[in-house]
């Protein structure tokens, strides 16, 4: 009898157990790991992420929590490696269920048919930027549907012969040619589209020949790019890195396949969107967790493939627009020069027309003279507030990138404290650590606002006694995101003297940024080891500072280099011209003198020489 009390007790504590399990299970968070073939840093990867956070941000439910893996197994071949990472994802991830997995790019459905049963046997998978091919379908694991992405290759042949209406030859560049998992059966549908196309294979070259067959093709010849992670000589790039190189040297127009590419010198042509790509995928993914079945879901094609072209290449090679595919989208056209300067061109003839009136006054009555100073320094700050507006909206998607930094980095802090809070017993010293670094990373966001409502301050033009050298460190501390955005160094060498001068610290600030962002401009395009800008402050004869700024850039023609200073003089083609002009202006209001020259050793150097503060 006792022992069947003790039977049933048993029974009723196991079911209420298993009740409070399920109850909990319940509550836990649901998970997505995206499992993706590269590297998350890559700007292509990144917006695939950035795509499938947003369609589970926009399905309404805050208890979704996504991990990312990046495999990069196109740079770490081999048995070995793959085993490492089996063995990581399975200790990593032994103690979190994975409700879905959203698997881009072919590699990963690869990786997935030979490894998933070891790691995740039970979860479904979503395959995304995966082509619709026979083969690739075969990939494809029970319980699973796909959102397919493919440039095909009729859609590169469309868009070289938009480019070439005349073409008799494509050269074909990059890896994925090799790969008939993703171009498939080139060569035939090559043939059906245009029989007797000559075709230059290079998918098998090393970078080095690719450089060199680029350079000199025949007329009627157009490029076909796929990406490149690789010289083929034991140095890896990023895919846009080495389209870059091969643009150096290629003497005919480049069809591109990523939006990530377009306006790194590819002509443009049927581009993949990867935000679509991740929001279609994210999409399906959320699906899933609501309780639909993966076998219920047909893998379709998803809207992630665009006609769009480079306005500036299309310029270049003569391409008429009405070439192009229907629907066709052309980004970086340049307006009119009425449509792009016409604020500055009213701003310049409104302060032009009032100098002639105070002239005017002036010699009607001197007595004036001190209203119409006035009025023109008030002018000539709104003029530099402008142009530091338009030097901000220059940085803006710099300055987008170091906030969005921090800002990511207190959103995982915080899933990860919501995390364990959710644990029985939580430990209350890691979730201090977490709460310090999102203190850390919020007086990070701060500071940065900060320095850009500094930087756009209007006050009234006042003049104190300024530490030079701390004037010009401030001024490259706040480029130094823009300078990290185009890899270029920026480097101060302050004097070892104390050095004072009396002006105005915005217009001055704002003279220096100029000459700063010029030489950033100069040396965007060269090779890393000479993007380089040097900010130099020292004394100089005849009770002067001076402040030098120096790149190693192409420097100034010498015809050109009493020009620079003019408004509207510019070399670039998206230059306003107006920015040493204002320097120029800051400079000789302040009783100084503004010049350039070119360096012995190549590039430009700008001089700003100021008066002393007197003791």
């Amino acid at each position: 009898m006792i022992t069947g009390l003790v039977r049933i007790l048993i029974v009723c504590l196991l079911a209420s157990l298993s009740r409070d399990c399920i109850a909990a299970e319940g509550k836990r968070q649901r998970s997505i790991l995206v499992l993706e073939e590269a590297d998350f840093r890559s700007p292509f990867y990144s917006e695939i992420f950035a795509g499938i956070r947003a369609a589970a941000k926009q399905s309404g439910t805050a208890d979704t929590v996504i991990y990312g893996e990046s495999l990069d197994l196109s740079r770490f071949p081999g048995p070995g490696y793959e085993e490492s990472v089996v063995g990581h994802l399975r200790t990593k991830y032994a103690q979190r269920p994975i409700d879905v997995i959203v698997s881009i790019g072919v590699t990963s459905a690869k990786f997935l048919q030979k490894r998933k049963q070891e790691i995740w046997p039970a979860a479904p998978v979503v395959y995304g930027f995966v082509p619709d091919l026979p083969e690739t379908r075969a990939l494809f694991l029970p319980d699973t549907t796909a959102v397919f992405a493919r440039v095909t290759p009729a859609h590169l042949l469309n868009a070289a012969r938009a480019i070439v209406p005349d073409l008799t030859r494509v050269v074909l560049v990059g890896d994925a040619w090799k790969n008939p998992l993703v171009y498939g059966h080139w060569k035939q549908d090559f043939a059906a589209m245009m029989p007797g196309l000559e075709v230059m294979d290079l998918s098998d070259a090393v970078l080095r020949d690719v450089r060199k067959q680029v350079a000199s093709l025949p007329d009627r010849s157009a490029i076909l790019t796929s990406a490149m992670y690789s010289d083929g000589e034991g140095t890896y790039y990023s895919p846009a890195s080495a389209l870059a190189l091969v643009a150096e040297t290629a003497n005919r127009p480049i069809v591109i396949t990523s939006d990530t590419f377009l306006g790194r010198s590819g002509v443009g042509g049927f581009l993949l969107m990867p935000e679509i790509i991740g929001r279609e995928a994210g999409e399906v993914a959320m699906r899933i967790l609501d309780g639909e079945a993966p076998s219920n879901i047909v893998p379709f094609g998803g809207d992630n493939v665009k006609p769009i072209f480079d306005w500036r290449q299309l310029k270049r090679w003569n391409v008429n627009e009405a070439n192009l595919p229907p629907g066709s989208e052309v980004r970086f056209r340049e307006p009119t020069f009425w449509g792009q300067y016409h604020w500055h061109v009213t701003i310049v003839a409104s302060i032009v027309l009032l100098q002639a009136m105070m002239i005017a006054i002036l010699l009607r009555e001197r007595h004036l003279r001190f209203v119409a100073e006035v009025e023109a320094r008030q002018r000539m700050s709104e003029l530099a507030h402008l142009n530091r507006r338009a030097t901000v909206g220059e940085m803006s998607a710099s300055l987008a990138h170091e906030l969005n930094q921090p800002l990511a980095a207190i959103m995982i802090n915080a899933e990860s404290a919501q995390q364990i809070l959710r644990n029985p017993a939580p430990d209350l010293g890691e979730i201090e650590d977490i709460l310090a670094h999102i203190r850390r990373d919020d007086q990070r966001a701060a500071e940065i606002i900060s320095r850009l409502r500094a930087f756009l301050k209007r006050d009234p033009t006042v003049r104190h006694e300024l530490d030079l050298n701390a004037m010009v460190g401030e001024v490259f501390r706040f480029l130094s995101v823009q300078a990290l955005t185009h890899d270029v160094e920026l480097v101060t060498e302050p004097s070892p003297a104390d050095i004072r001068v009396k002006g105005d610290k915005v217009q001055l600030q704002q003279a220096i940024l100029n000459l700063a962002m010029n030489g950033i401009d100069a040396v965007a395009h060269l090779p890393n080891k000479r993007r380089r800008v040097v900010g130099r402050t020292g004394l100089a004869e005849g009770n002067l500072a001076l402040v030098s700024v120096a790149d190693a850039g192409d420097g100034i023609l010498a015809e050109k280099v009493t020009e620079i200073f003019k408004p509207f003089f510019t070399t670039k083609a998206q230059g306003m011209g107006i920015g040493l002009s204002i320097a120029h202006t800051i400079v000789e209001a302040h009783g100084g003198r503004i010049w350039a020259e070119n360096a012995p050793s190549g590039g430009a150097v700008f001089h700003v020489a100021l008066p002393l503060a007197v003791p």
